[in-house]
C-alpha cells in the first residue's frame, strides 16, 4: 500500500496555518468553539472498540468541543486484523489507534514513514504543551517511540510505577513446616520439597502443587535462580541488552544451566505437571482447593486471594517475598511495569483538522484529562479530596474490580494517555502495598529494561522474514525441555545450530543496527 507524502505536505503547511495560540496547561481545555466530529478506528483487545457513549469520551467532548465517532466494526474478533484490513483498504479516519496482540508500535513507524500517519513532533511543539512537557521529561519515551528517520508517528498509551509482579508463597505452610522465608536457591529447593513431601495443608494426601502459575513464562522464570532472564522487558520472550549488545535472554549459557534445572524441578514434582495448560484460572483452583504454594504473579490481583479465601481456607496467607539470590549472589526481578506501551493513536494522512486533533491527544496528558482518564467523572466514580481525585466507596467495594468498572465507562482504556499509579493504589490491598514497598527498598532489584528498536524497512524485511520461525522453535524447545522429552545438555549444541539455521544471526544484526541508531553505539 503506498501513500500520497505530496497529501501529507499539503496538510502539515495546512496545519502550521491553522495553529492557533499555544494555551497553557492550566487554562481552558476548550479546543473550538464550534463542535468538530473526528472519525476514530481504534479496535482492541480483540472485543473492544472506542465507544462515543461512554461517559468519559462525552465529558472529554464537552470540555474540548471535539466529539470523536468510531468508525471500526465489531463484526471481527480479531483487532490485528481489523487494523490490517484497514490499512489494506487506504481509506483511513481521522485517527487511527488500537491495540493488539503484539502491539501497534512497529505498524504506527512502518506506515508513518509510509505516509499514512503524520509526522507529530512539529504538531506537538508548536500545538501540544502537554505532550512536550511530557517527552522534555521522559526522554526515553520520545526515544523508544521515535522512528528511523527521527520522526514521532504516535502517541504512546505510557504506564506508571516500576514494579508489576512478584513471588508469592504460602507462609501459613512455612509456619507449619517450621520453615522460614527462602532466601537462597538452595532454600527455595528446600522448601519446594517440604510442600510436596511433608502434607502442609494436613490433608493426609500428596496432594499439594509447590509451584504452580497461570502462565508458562512464569515457571520459566524459575531460571533466574541461575541468574537467567526470562525477558529483557515486560514482553515474553523479548531480547535484552547486555553490554551495549541486542542478545535474546535464550540463547546465553546462564539460560542452559536455567532451563535445565528448571526441567529437574519439573521432574521431581515441585512445579505443576499442567503448567502449559491449566489456563488463566489456576489460582482460584490452587489456593481455592488448598493445594497451591507458590507462584510468580501480580502484586494487586495476587495479594487479594487472602482476604478472598480467609473462610474456606482457614489460615491461609498468601504473601509477597523477595526474589531469593540466585546462585551467584544476587537478588533481581525479571519483571516490570513497561515503560512505554505498543498502543495508543495516531493522525491518519487524510485528517483535516490536524492542529485540534494533536490538541485533542494533547488534552489527555493535562492534568484535567489525565484525571478524567484514569479516575473517570467527579462526582460519580470519584470525589476530590485535599485536591486529589479518591474513589468513591461505592466503586472501591463494589463487586466488579475497579479496573473493570472504569473500563465500562470508557477510564483507562488504552489510548494514547498516561496512566497514573496513584488511581491504582487506592484499590490495592495493603499486603500488595506493602510488598511493593518492600521491593522498593531493596537497591537494584530491578533489571535493565528493553524498550525496543525501530527498524527501517529493510531491517524489518529481515526480521520478519526469521524471527517469527525463531520465536516459535524457542518456545517449543523450552517446553520440550521442560517436559523432559529431550535432555538440555545433550541437544543444546543442536539447538544453537539450529537457530544458526534459522536466521538468528541475521535478525542479531538488524536489531543491533537498529538499537545503535536509535540509543546511541554504547
Amino acid at each position: 500500500m503506498r501513500y500520497i507524502r505530496d497529501t501529507l505536505a499539503l496538510l502539515a503547511t495546512c496545519a502550521v496555518l491553522q495553529s492557533g495560540p499555544v494555551y497553557a496547561q492550566d487554562a481552558s481545555t476548550k479546543i473550538t468553539d464550534d463542535p468538530l466530529e473526528l472519525t476514530i478506528h481504534f479496535h482492541f483487545r480483540d472485543k473492544y472498540v472506542y465507544t462515543e457513549d461512554w461517559p468519559v469520551e462525552k465529558k472529554a467532548a464537552e470540555w474540548t468541543g471535539i466529539h470523536v465517532k468510531n468508525v471500526a466494526s465489531l463484526a471481527t474478533s480479531s483487532s490485528r486484523d481489523a487494523f490490517n484490513l484497514l490499512m489494506a483498504s487506504g481509506n483511513l479516519p481521522d485517527i487511527v489507534g488500537g491495540d493488539v496482540t503484539g502491539g501497534l508500535k512497529d505498524d504506527f513507524i512502518r506506515y508513518g514513514m509510509e505516509g499514512a500517519f503524520m509526522p507529530l513532533d512539529d504538531l506537538i511543539e508548536e500545538n501540544a504543551p502537554n505532550l512536550k512537557k511530557f517527552f522534555d521529561e521522559h526522554p526515553i519515551v520520545r526515544q523508544a517511540i521515535s522512528a528511523p528517520d527521527g520522526h514521532i508517528y504516535f502517541i504512546p498509551y505510557v504506564p506508571e510505577g516500576e514494579f508489576s509482579r512478584a513471588w508469592f508463597i504460602r507462609r501459613d505452610w512455612l509456619d507449619k513446616l517450621g520453615l522460614k522465608v527462602p532466601e537462597n536457591v538452595d532454600e527455595l529447593y528446600a522448601v519446594l520439597k517440604a510442600f510436596r513431601e511433608k502434607d502442609p495443608n494436613g490433608n493426609g494426601k500428596k496432594d499439594e502443587v509447590p509451584y504452580f502459575a497461570r502462565e508458562p513464562i512464569e515457571a520459566v522464570r524459575l531460571i533466574n535462580m541461575w541468574d537467567a532472564r526470562v525477558s529483557g522487558s515486560e514482553r515474553y520472550g523479548d531480547f535484552m541488552i547486555e553490554d551495549g549488545k541486542v542478545v535474546h535472554p535464550w540463547t546465553t549459557p546462564n539460560y542452559r544451566t536455567g532451563i535445565s534445572k528448571v526441567a529437574q524441578w519439573f521432574k521431581e514434582g515441585l512445579i505443576d505437571t499442567e503448567v502449559f495448560t491449566r489456563g488463566a484460572r489456576v489460582r482460584e483452583y490452587m489456593l481455592g482447593n488448598n493445594i497451591g504454594g507458590m507462584t510468580h504473579d501480580w502484586f494487586a490481583s495476587t495479594s487479594n486471594y487472602t482476604d478472598a479465601l480467609k473462610d474456606s481456607v482457614p489460615g491461609i496467607d498468601f504473601a509477597p517475598m523477595l526474589p531469593p539470590k540466585t546462585v551467584s549472589g544476587r537478588r533481581f526481578e525479571d519483571s516490570r511495569r513497561a515503560t512505554v506501551q505498543p498502543a495508543g493513536w495516531a493522525i491518519s494522512y487524510s485528517n483535516q483538522h490536524p492542529v485540534e486533533t494533536i490538541k485533542y491527544f494533547d488534552f489527555w496528558f493535562s492534568e484535567r484529562g489525565r484525571i478524567l482518564s484514569n479516575w473517570g467523572i467527579e462526582g460519580e466514580t470519584y470525589d476530590v479530596v485535599d485536591g486529589k481525585p479518591v474513589y468513591k466507596q461505592t466503586v472501591l467495594h463494589n463487586p466488579k474490580p475497579v479496573n473493570a468498572q472504569m473500563w465500562e465507562i470508557g477510564a483507562g482504556v488504552p489510548r494514547g494517555y498516561w496512566a497514573a499509579y496513584a488511581s491504582e493504589e487506592q484499590w490495592t490491598n495493603k499486603m500488595a502495598l506493602d510488598g511493593i514497598a518492600m521491593y522498593e527498598k531493596e537497591p537494584g532489584l530491578l533489571q535493565p529494561e528493553f524498550t525496543g528498536v525501530s527498524m527501517n524497512s529493510d531491517e524489518r524485511a529481515v526480521y520478519d522474514k526469521y524471527w517469527p520461525s525463531l520465536l516459535t522453535y524457542m518456545m517449543e524447545m523450552q517446553q520440550t525441555w521442560v517436559l523432559g522429552a529431550q535432555d538440555v545438555d545433550a541437544s543444546w549444541d543442536g539447538y544453537v545450530a539450529r537457530l544458526d539455521q534459522l536466521g538468528y544471526a541475521k535478525v542479531s544484526e538488524v536489531m543491533q543496527a537498529a538499537y545503535d541508531r536509535q540509543y546511541g553505539k554504547n
